[in-house]
């Protein structure tokens, strides 16, 4: 298939292309470098600059490319500034998000994948999540999710699209060769603060809380490898022919992994000492959260390739330990 990836020179899209090049299909990235590095695209991988709010920019994509099927990474992700400045989130997650949709339909591109998120559920009544579970976010970050997956359900009950929406736990890692990796500006993810807590390159690594009702009384979460998050959404492409179709799956290992077992893997793996401070809970910070993910083993035949959290950081620490002087500067 011809796949536009938008948001493709982020860290989750990156990735994805990579994988679609190697499972024979042919992506094509939008993304404005809001976030994203042009370092991280595949040398030939054909990109277009621009941002999905832009119409004319969209028409003109469409009406060049002919695309098969349209996958979706181009999002704000960073709760506590959704938290303080939603109207950038409801702008770019839902309202640009319904301004590529309409492009797909005048244009008559009918399969979409979206990257969807676990905050949909905000604090569950119980673990692991499965999809049906209640949705209730917490956050406006969660919210524009949600908002994007009813509007998508409303779309496919109306026979308009066939869609996939894949609700991520903690994504992490890099690509197994150490090509590229995860470089946010600011950095939030745990493992990579951690790596740069090791690395000297911060000051420590503050951990919140240590009084959670889990077994080291820190909070556990759900660390999925970005490649296998990429790979789940290649296996949909062939259930979404018939019109109407629309699934919904939560990925993760359903292994819950803890603050401290993180960072005593970093250590492991690189060798150094992850110098730490403790401080007191985060407001909006669940104890646990992770997934049961048969729906997508059993639908879709994925089944992640790394269960555990030492060889996730591992690819993490082979990208880091080797990133490009620059890198990170490469998003205009």
């Amino acid at each position: 298939m011809k796949v536009l990836v938008a948001g493709g020179a982020g860290y989750i899209g990156s990735h994805c292309v990579r994988q679609l090049l190697a499972a024979g299909h042919t992506p094509v990235v939008v993304d404005n470098f809001a976030y994203g590095h042009r370092g991280s695209l595949p040398a030939g991988v054909k990109l277009h600059d621009a941002g999905l709010a832009d119409v004319a920019a969209l028409d003109r994509i469409f009406a060049a490319e002919r695309f098969d099927l349209v996958m979706h990474f181009a999002a704000f992700c960073y709760v506590g500034e959704s938290v303080h400045t939603p109207l950038k989130y409801y702008l770019n997650n839902v309202s640009a998000t319904y301004t590529l949709l309409d492009a797909m339909v005048r244009h008559d591109v009918r399969k979409f994948v979206f990257s969807s998120t676990c905050a949909t559920f905000g604090v569950p009544a119980s673990l692991p999540l499965v999809e049906d579970m209640p949705q209730a976010p917490i956050n406006p970050y969660g919210q524009t999710k949600l908002d994007v997956e009813n509007a998508l359900r409303a779309l496919a009950h109306a026979k308009t699209i066939s869609c996939a929406v894949f609700r991520y736990f903690n994504a992490a890692g890099a690509a197994e060769d150490g090509s590229i990796g995860e470089d946010h500006d600011p950095e939030t993810h745990l493992i990579p603060l951690a790596i740069g807590a090791a690395q000297g390159l911060r000051p420590g690594l503050q951990v919140f809380g240590t009084d959670y009702p889990t077994p080291d009384g820190t909070c556990l979460r759900d660390y999925v490898h970005v490649d296998d998050l990429s790979r789940a959404h290649i296996a949909a492409f062939d259930k979404l022919g018939t019109p109407g179709t629309a699934l919904f799956y939560n990925l993760g290992t359903g292994t819950p992994t803890s603050v401290l077992e993180v960072i005593r893997a970093v250590e492991k793996v690189s060798g150094l000492k992850v110098p730490v401070k403790f401080g007191p809970r985060r407001e909006g910070d669940p104890p646990a959260l992770f997934a049961n993910s048969a729906k997508a083993q059993a639908e879709l035949g994925w089944k992640p390739k790394f269960m555990s959290i030492e060889p996730i950081v591992e690819t993490a620490w082979r990208w880091h330990a080797r990133k490009p002087a620059g890198y990170g500067d490469r998003a205009k």
